[in-house]
């Protein structure tokens, strides 16, 4: 084992109650998506639309804190631009949904890569192969998002927001285990 294996080893190892807790907590939430997926799928679409009027509203003042700044104009026009699309988001729940599913089945494929990648990176270590299960998990619910739509945004997101965290949730568990084992 290298000095980098082992003090990775000896971080999980030292943190377990963190990963525990972490993947627990996951898996609760992932379990409550996939039981309620339409809710699930307002749910985050409307808290994203919170999210972009609230930064709207605050870059819409900045602009005009700022109103001498060469760049004023472009500042007022994101600002404006982020309150409408969070309006739109916020106050019109049915609307918006194939969007919203399209971009967060990218957000699942560049999610999965990106966990292929921390998998990769602790490749020598026992608990790969969880982090890499999780990865391929999400690049395919991602595509498979992309592929059935439009006729699943109303419960994919929900459901595969999920799967993915019920994934993700395990590959944690599992972490803290293969530590012990190593």
């Amino acid at each position: 084992m290298t000095p980098d294996q082992a003090a990775m080893q000896a971080a999980i190892s030292e943190n377990k109650g963190w990963f525990y807790f972490l993947g627990i907590l996951l898996i609760l939430l992932g379990i409550a998506a996939v039981a309620f997926p339409f809710v699930t799928t307002i749910a985050a679409k409307v808290f994203l639309g919170w999210l972009f009027l609230i930064a709207g509203i605050v870059q819409v003042f900045h602009a005009f804190s700022t109103r001498t700044w060469s760049a004023f104009f472009f500042d007022l026009l994101i600002g404006v631009l982020y309150v409408i699309a969070g309006a739109w988001l916020a106050f019109f729940p049915l609307t918006g949904i194939i969007t919203l599913t399209f971009l967060l089945a990218v957000m699942f494929i560049l999610h999965g890569v990106l966990q292929g990648t921390i998998a990769f990176n602790i490749r020598p270590y026992v608990g790969w192969i969880w982090m890499l299960l999780a990865g391929i998990v999400g690049v395919v619910v991602g595509v498979l998002l992309i592929l059935k739509l439009p006729s699943s945004a109303t419960w994919a997101i929900g459901l595969l927001v999920g799967i993915n965290l019920i994934m993700s949730g395990v590959a944690f568990l599992f972490l803290p285990n293969a530590a012990e084992d190593a």
